[in-house]
């Protein structure tokens, strides 16, 4: 999902999502970002698996 970055207001970046719905990020998510700068979000899922991989195996050593 892209979204644009509308203005910077404080500790946040006020981006415009689709159909001009407005939304608010805390900048310290994205430090470097300008007025009118398209960002991209994106899931990574590769680590996303990795993650839940690791926090089950977590889970099954201490609850054996």
């Amino acid at each position: 999902m892209d979204v644009i970055v509308d203005r910077i207001e404080e500790n946040y970046v006020i981006v415009e999502i689709e159909k001009g719905k407005i939304s608010k990020l805390p900048l310290e998510l994205i430090p470097d970002v300008k007025e009118g700068d398209v960002v991209t979000i994106t899931i990574n899922k590769d680590k996303t698996d990795a993650r839940k991989k690791t926090i089950e195996e977590l889970m099954n050593s201490v609850f054996e």
